[in-house]
């Protein structure tokens, strides 16, 4: 299984403890600046493309969410991490749960917001595919997705930071976005989340209607010790809805 060289940014000082960042399918690292422009003062975050997103490289679909692991592993062995704290949102907390359950002596602690473990939609996944390779573009299904990130109160009072994300989720490459949408169709991490010995905070968004709560409440209930956290009047990017409150967990989570 070959590993790309995933495009990343490191903010922060050099010797504060390492965070990972992954984000949500059709984002782009910039989708953390909420966490960055503020935990960057203690932690060296480090944020980064998957594959076929942002500036990452782009092989050829389809993907698989064990691919995007070695991804991580291989950038950690790049910037000699030999272990990292990690939060991912969505198909980066996927990623997180196949890293910290196949490679637990590499993660540290784990953050995992509006994301799941198994969600048995396979077709659901591969017509997304096939409809963005039909038309050559993410664009065709931006409002559709965009609409599920935020609760419609807030996005009609923050339409300038809606239309940023809506912008980088219709940059997506569709080789890149189709081949994620391949992972998530396959996903099946359950068996993972009994090995995960990591110290683990889920995060759910209330009012998220892609992946709902109940999907963060089986994986903590699977994880020995984790924690959940709700968060009221939050849809799937909570970290973006609720900064200064996810920012609040995640500070108390690495225990700084």
């Amino acid at each position: 299984m070959r590993a790309v060289a995933l495009h990343h940014e490191s903010i922060g000082p050099l010797d504060g403890p390492p965070l990972l960042l992954g984000g949500s399918l059709g984002t782009t690292l910039a989708m953390w600046e909420p966490q960055v422009k503020i935990l960057s003062g203690r932690l060296r975050m480090i944020p980064f493309d998957h594959r076929g997103h942002g500036a990452s490289p782009m092989p050829a679909a389809p993907y698989t969410i064990a691919e995007l692991g070695h991804d991580v592993i291989a950038l950690m062995d790049r910037l000699k991490l030999e272990r990292a704290s990690y939060c991912g949102l969505s198909i980066g907390g996927m990623v997180g749960q196949w890293l910290a359950g196949n490679h637990p002596e590499r993660i540290d602690k784990l953050i995992l917001i509006a994301t799941t473990a198994y969600l048995g939609e396979s077709e659901r996944w591969l017509e997304r595919a096939a409809i963005v390779r039909a038309a050559g573009t993410v664009e065709v299904i931006a409002d559709l997705v965009v609409a599920r990130w935020f609760t419609p109160p807030w996005a009609a009072a923050h339409g300038h930071t809606v239309r940023a994300y809506r912008e980088m989720l219709a940059a997506t490459s569709v080789e890149g976005y189709a081949g994620c949408c391949a992972a998530i169709a396959e996903l099946d991490l359950r068996d993972e989340l009994e090995r995960i010995i990591a110290p683990t905070l889920v995060i759910s968004g209330a009012d998220d209607p892609s992946i709902p709560p109940p999907n963060q409440q089986a994986i903590a209930d699977a994880v020995a010790g984790a924690r959940l956290e709700t968060i009221a009047d939050a849809a799937h990017l909570a970290s973006v809805q609720h900064p200064a409150l996810v920012n609040q967990l995640i500070f108390d989570h690495l225990g700084l």
